[in-house]
């Protein structure tokens, strides 16, 4: 009898593990797929073999992969012949059409991974893995969601905020109740010196943006918005989050809140569904990270950190912050590598004597993690820790994240305070765009280590406060000092103007990396020209005007650049 018994146990096993071959299903999945109904459909990863063939044209002509600005962002870190590789290539679509035709309903492609996301059940995935162009199959890991801690809402606040922005009038700026936030961490020091991150893209990716007609974003130059959740252009949606850490980020509303980097141009991507009953899943994160970098952004900024959840839901621990396992943690790093300078949020679980307590991505080894500190420059109790699972110092680096001075979605005037590493990311993330607008050439390594280097535990790195207060002075001094010399730019650019908002005049500096006839426009939202501002052939390197205002009216201008096949346009803003 025990002998039929022990056949009977072995006959079934043989049963269910022929359904899925198992080279092709990660264990993860092969869980779940034993506690799901049969016609229940299951968020999985469909990861393939190769990229097919006929890839000739995409390496001939990388321009067909991603932005002439991504190009160039990537010659800093890449060889010159060398800008793109296989990760790069688009998904194969002939494959993608063999899933479909399986019954696997699309989400997400990935090129960097060589997949896609998306949903099928038991029966999809079983003819799945009988497919020669699938290489494994993966459960779409879940994460919970860390907001801020703690909020103070301020309708409406007085302006008078003299005292906190301008001691003794030093100031280019009027900071209102930001200025402690960016005072910290010098910011309006490098202000002072005309750098605002002006020729700098960054791609913020959080919840929704629900108030874009706040103030605080009048004159902000958003250049691209995608809604990865319901695969639209329309970012309003998801909640007020983003709201908020965008205008810590790059915000301008004098008297009121400054972001550090608000001479910037901004890239929105909603990343998660507040309003979903389930956790976010990893794959709009990936999704929208390498749709930043074919634009071509320079510095993205992620205020939402993701930790284990409650079963049913599947998803990584803390024990798999190792920087290595988190596919969300893979593309990252495979973003710095491109040469982004990618931050974010290192979480808001606070202290655990046994285990960190990071959420992914923030435990990738070239993800810069911000932690948040007190106005006082002490450590949030909130602030999650390392070290990362694999033994490296974690968090990163440290900036201001408690009761923070936001922008709030009640109306288009109204601010307030809010607590987490949410914010702190944001502020980091803009004041690097300074440094980078003082010398883009620095790649993301390179841009880490001059933080850490002149931060303030550079001596002596923990896992509770990293490297410590970054100084985004100390760091910009160190490369106008070693700047010397006029260096002759290696293409045509123009940069936003200082200031901005401007009343009457303001400065606008281009560059040129031969003589060239340069023709600059000045243009109303409807694209009718105002005014000619500068038509004259231009010797080799950086040039700046000045436009004059005086006889305008406010609102927000256009400023067109021509000369020869360049053409670029940027926005100004006159308050009167």
């Amino acid at each position: 009898m025990k002998k039929l018994i022990i056949t009977f146990v072995l006959l079934i096993a043989v049963t269910v593990f022929a359904q899925y071959p198992l080279d092709k299903i990660s264990t993860n999945l092969d869980a779940v797929l034993n506690n799901t109904n049969e016609n229940e459909e299951v968020h999985i990863w469909v990861f393939l073999s190769d990229k097919g063939n006929n890839l000739a044209e995409y390496y001939n002509n990388p321009s067909m992969v991603v932005s002439e600005k991504s190009l160039r962002r990537r010659s800093k870190v890449l060889d010159q012949n060398s800008l793109i590789s296989l990760t790069d290539l688009p998904v194969n679509e002939n494959y993608i059409s063999e899933l479909q035709n399986s019954g696997f309903k699309v989400k997400h492609r990935t090129k960097w991974l060589n997949g896609v996301s998306g949903w099928a059940t038991k029966q999809v995935i079983q003819e799945l893995t009988n497919l020669s162009c699938v290489k494994e199959l993966d459960i779409v890991h879940k994460y919970k969601t860390d907001y801020s801690v703690e909020e103070e809402a301020i309708e409406n606040p007085s302006s008078n905020n003299d005292n906190l922005s301008k001691p003794g009038s030093i100031n280019s700026f009027n900071y209102g109740s930001s200025f402690t936030q960016l005072n910290q961490i010098t910011v309006p020091a490098v202000h002072d010196l005309g750098y605002t991150g002006q020729g700098i893209t960054i791609c913020s990716m959080d919840a929704g943006f629900d108030n874009l007609s706040h103030e605080v974003f009048s004159s902000m130059n958003i250049i691209a918005m995608w809604d990865f959740v319901d695969n639209d252009p329309d970012v309003s949606q998801g909640g007020s989050h983003g709201t908020s850490t965008l205008s810590t980020l790059g915000g301008f509303k004098e008297g009121q809140l400054i972001g550090p980097a608000f001479g910037s141009d901004f890239i929105l991507a909603r990343t998660e569904d507040i309003y979903s009953e389930t956790p976010i899943e990893e794959d709009n994160w990936i999704a929208a990270v390498e749709w930043a970098d074919s634009i071509g952004v320079d510095v993205t900024s992620t205020s939402l950190s993701y930790l284990d959840y409650d079963p049913p839901h599947q998803s990584y621990t803390w024990e798999d912050m190792d920087g290595n396992t988190a596919r969300i943690t893979i593309a990252a790093d495979l973003a710095v590598k491109w040469g982004i300078f990618v931050v974010n949020s290192a979480s808001n679980s606070g202290y655990n004597p046994n285990h960190n307590t990071l959420g992914a991505p923030a435990d990738g080894d070239s993800v810069i993690a911000v932690g948040s500190v007190r106005s006082n420059g002490q450590r949030s109790d909130f602030s999650s820790v390392g070290p990362s699972a694999d033994g490296r110092i974690k968090p990163d680096l440290m900036a201001m994240g408690s009761s923070v001075y936001v922008a709030r979605s009640s109306s288009p005037t109204s601010y307030g305070n809010s607590s987490g590493t949410s914010f702190s990311c944001p502020i980091l993330a803009g004041a690097s765009a300074l440094i980078l607008s003082v010398d883009p050439t620095l790649t993301p390594i390179e841009l880490r280590e001059l933080l850490k280097s002149t931060a303030s535990k550079s001596i002596n790195p923990d896992n509770l406060m990293g490297w410590g207060i970054i100084n985004t002075l100390e760091v910009v001094n160190s490369l106008v000092t070693t700047a010397e010399g006029d260096e002759i730019p290696e293409d045509f650019y123009i940069l936003r103007n200082y200031p901005n908002p401007f009343n009457p005049s303001t400065k606008v500096q281009f560059s040129v990396p031969q003589q060239s006839d340069v023709k600059i426009t000045l243009h109303d939202m409807l694209g009718r020209e105002v005014k000619l501002l500068f038509n004259d052939e231009v010797d080799a390197g950086m040039q700046e005007f000045v436009v004059d205002a005086r006889n305008l009216a406010s609102g927000v201008y256009l400023v067109r650049m021509i000369t020869g096949t360049f053409n670029k346009t940027i926005k100004i803003s006159l308050l009167k």
